[in-house]
């Protein structure tokens, strides 16, 4: 997926803190895997990858949240898989 095509799926997605990533995971994923759910509220609390959860990274964060979000599937999944794992590297 480009970058433009990225951008048309999710406004603003490149801009957006981890935090508010989180808010467009929950308006899009109606039926949220339980084991992603304690990834997703960790994320919902982090400004980027950098920041930390308790003794977590918050990259290790976002890893568990992608491993346990491969249910999750469409094109706003998509794009914001690819940004999540654009921001770990």
């Amino acid at each position: 997926m480009t970058t433009t095509q990225t951008t048309e799926t999710v406004p603003g997605l490149e801009s957006m803190t981890v935090y508010e990533i989180t808010d467009v995971i929950r308006k899009d994923w109606k039926k949220i895997y339980f084991g992603a759910v304690p990834y997703l509220d960790a994320m919902g609390t982090m400004m980027n990858v950098t920041s930390t959860y308790g003794a977590d990274s918050g990259k290790s964060i976002v890893l568990y949240f992608l491993s346990n979000a491969t249910t999750w599937r469409g094109p706003v999944a998509k794009a914001v898989k690819a940004e999540l794992k654009k921001r770990i590297k």
